[in-house]
């Protein structure tokens, strides 16, 4: 008898074995262990929640950051609307991130007008950080140096001298000459410039060099051109022609020039959104590639005072002075 038992409770120790049996204290022990677990869980998902709200702020502070580099881009860009005598001169650029590699820049240069549009190869951050001190050299360049091939060379020097790897920069340089009419320009590398005369003659200013920034002895030639009252320029980056449509078509010069064309009788303010608007519709959905810029000058083809009316409510022009006399004056822009 005292066997069987004793076999019998061997069998319950096998199953036992197989199946354990938990007693009152080991079953508080798990649950102590859950409780553990679901705490650990529940840490972790906070910290990971605050590691998240950490990374949103830092990427909200480098938004503002590059919001704010952007406005000191545009206050570069400057200034974006201007009477010069019997002149307008109207820019814009569309940047296809916060910051642009495409510039331009109108200056006084004594009874001239210099006059600027670059485009530096990259996007974003990078070619943001360069535009300000390309900028600066041509500034300084333009006011050390008379002639746009000088300037332009002297520019090109400053970039191959000073840095290991230099900005490679496509630019379009001019000075106009209000009294002679007269604008004598130096194209590096940037796509020729369209004049589109009254008589709807198209002329492209394509005589200057090769890209600043890629040879240091390169050298620049200079064209010139006569501007009869209602002609008008145009300057601009390729990736203005250069945007494509949901059809995989290009924009091309053709279009530009009819779509300025269509509104040649207009202040070069006008035409200039006009001509923006017209590409943006072309492409449609498609996101541009490249950043767009645009800068028209117009000699006008009537009398200050007869258009006078035709301007719009924000523009001062200046009445009953010779050209000679004539400065530039700023138009309190809206960017």
């Amino acid at each position: 008898m005292i066997m069987k038992i004793t076999d019998t409770q061997n069998g319950s120790r096998k199953l036992a074995g197989n199946r354990p049996f938990l007693s009152t204290r080991d079953t508080g022990g798990v649950q102590a262990r859950g409780i553990s677990r679901a705490e650990a869980l529940s840490d972790r998902n906070r910290s990971q929640h605050q590691e998240l709200e950490a990374v949103r702020h830092e990427y909200a502070k480098v938004q503002q950051a590059l919001y704010e580099a952007a406005q000191v881009q545009r206050r570069l860009c400057s200034p974006r609307e201007l009477v010069w005598g019997e002149y307008e001169v109207a820019g814009e650029i569309f940047p296809v991130r916060h910051l642009s590699g495409d510039f331009f820049k109108v200056l006084q240069l004594g009874d001239v007008l210099g006059l600027a549009l670059g485009d530096i190869a990259g996007k974003g951050l990078s070619a943001g950080i360069w535009q300000a001190h390309v900028m600066d050299l041509l500034q300084r360049c333009s006011r050390t140096y008379f002639h746009p091939t000088e300037v332009v060379g002297a520019v090109n020097r400053e970039l191959c001298l000073n840095q290991s790897e230099p900005p490679i920069t496509a630019l379009f340089f001019a000075r106009l000459d209000p009294e002679r009419n007269e604008l004598v320009y130096c194209n590096a590398g940037l796509p020729a410039p369209l004049l589109l005369r009254r008589n709807k003659l198209v002329e492209r200013l394509d005589e200057g060099g090769p890209m600043l920034g890629a040879l240091q002895q390169a050298t620049y030639r200079s064209g010139s051109v006569y501007l009869d009252p209602g002609d008008m320029l145009l300057a601009y980056s390729d990736g203005l022609t250069e945007c494509r449509n949901p059809q995989d078509e290009e924009f091309e010069i053709g279009r530009l020039s009819a779509a300025a064309e269509s509104v040649s009788g207009a202040t070069a303010n006008q035409v200039l959104f006009s001509t923006l608007a017209t590409v943006l519709d072309f492409a449609d959905s498609c996101p541009p590639g490249d950043d767009l810029s645009l800068l028209v000058i117009r000699r006008c083809a009537v009398g200050l005072t007869e258009r006078t009316s035709e301007r719009s409510k924000n523009i001062s022009v200046p009445r009953s002075r010779s050209r000679s006399t004539v400065r530039p004056r700023q138009v309190t822009n809206s960017g």
